[in-house]
């Protein structure tokens, strides 16, 4: 039996610095249960909060221990403690928290929610007024840190699997969609699938090719245009990259439940496939992946650890930005980098309206 290396680099890298004075805004269930949860699992410093309920926020500061609560976001953004803003407020409204951010001398790095914006437009002008004010941007794409994709990364980047032939998701969950949502003609692939869209990017780069297709979700009544969708990349070295969002799943009255997120990568020299634990939340349910490759034959190896995408992958998320912030360098997640997955969700809602696969550049070229 030959011996791996079954250290497959899952923990974030920590800021040398985690006293940066982080201000929050935004009350929901991501913010208070996975935010600020993982803030004070990784030791970081949140010492402000506001959102649109000022009793909402006020409930979030006492649960969490956040020393002050503002009335409105506008104040805590305006606040000289503030070093570092934390936005998880709906994607349309990003782009105007960003414009008075960015006026704002104290404020050296911003984590924005995931998506960016509602659309590739409005993601690059957050982007460009960020770049001209010289604050750091960071996007919470934090499916790049759950635990089973980043161990699925060292595994390609170290050659295990060789060159990948075809990677799958499948998901058969059910989100909740927000209040929020109900407003948006876009809905399951801007809002859940970005996740699959960026993390294809994190593991493989960037598509030639996008074809969608989706039809309703019968469980979700409000106007939408994508329900269940399945989306396909295709790479210039042949690679296909197809996620199926299944958010119907069937847990119909009288049946039983099968939920989860499956996915899996085949390539020329072995296979890696797992599960994200996501579904069971609150439920602490590790993700998991498994390998096998020609490089030790006739072997499976099974890493397991301890952590979980909701909440510990935060941490990662807020990481990335700190790191990013006291070396005054690129973000991991930054936020020129996620107009990239901007443009293949924008490729993805092009393809469904045309019936045709759409080329990446057709929409890159479109607003650059």
């Amino acid at each position: 039996m030959v011996k791996m290396d079954l250290n497959l680099n899952i923990a974030p890298e920590m800021p040398a610095r985690k006293d940066f004075r982080i201000g929050c805004i935004g009350s929901g269930f991501i913010m208070r249960d996975c935010h600020l949860v993982a803030y004070r699992d990784a030791g970081f410093n949140p010492v402000a909060i506001a959102s649109r309920t000022y009793e909402n926020a006020k409930a979030v500061a006492e649960l969490r221990s956040i020393p002050n609560v503002y009335r409105s976001w506008e104040e805590l953004v305006q606040s000289p403690e503030i070093e570092i803003l934390d936005i998880a407020f709906p994607p349309d409204r990003q782009l105007e928290v960003v414009r008075l951010a960015v006026k704002m001398k104290h404020i050296k790095g911003i984590l924005c929610q995931k998506p960016l914006a509602m659309n590739s437009r409005d993601a690059r002008q957050i982007v460009e007024l960020c770049e001209k004010a010289g604050i750091k941007i960071a996007v919470n794409s934090n499916m790049r840190y759950d635990q089973s994709m980043r161990a699925l990364k060292t595994i390609l980047d170290r050659g295990y699997l060789g060159r990948p032939v075809l990677a799958t998701i499948e998901m058969r969950a059910i989100p909740h969609w927000q209040d929020f949502l109900h407003k948006y003609e876009h809905l399951e692939i801007l809002n859940m699938g970005i996740h699959h869209i960026d993390v294809f990017r994190y593991l493989f780069g960037d598509p030639e090719k996008i074809t969608a297709v989706t039809r309703s979700d019968p469980r979700t009544k409000f106007a939408h245009i994508d329900g269940i969708s399945q989306y396909t990349f295709q790479y210039a070295n042949e690679l296909m990259a197809t996620s199926l969002d299944d958010v119907w799943a069937w847990p119909g009255e009288g049946t039983e439940k099968d939920i989860f997120i499956k996915w899996r990568v085949e390539g020329l020299e072995g296979m890696a496939q797992g599960t994200i634990g996501w579904p069971v939340y609150p439920e602490r349910s590790p993700s998991t992946l498994e390998f096998t490759t020609r490089q030790a034959p006739n072997e499976w190896f099974r890493p397991k650890w301890d952590e979980v995408w909701f909440p510990d992958a935060f941490q990662g998320t807020m990481a990335q930005l700190l790191r990013a912030v006291e070396t005054d360098s690129e973000p991991e997640i930054g936020g020129r980098d996620n107009l990239k997955s901007m443009a293949a969700v924008d490729a993805c809602y092009k393809s469904i309206a045309e019936g045709r696969t759409v080329k990446i550049s057709e929409v890159t070229n479109s607003f650059e």
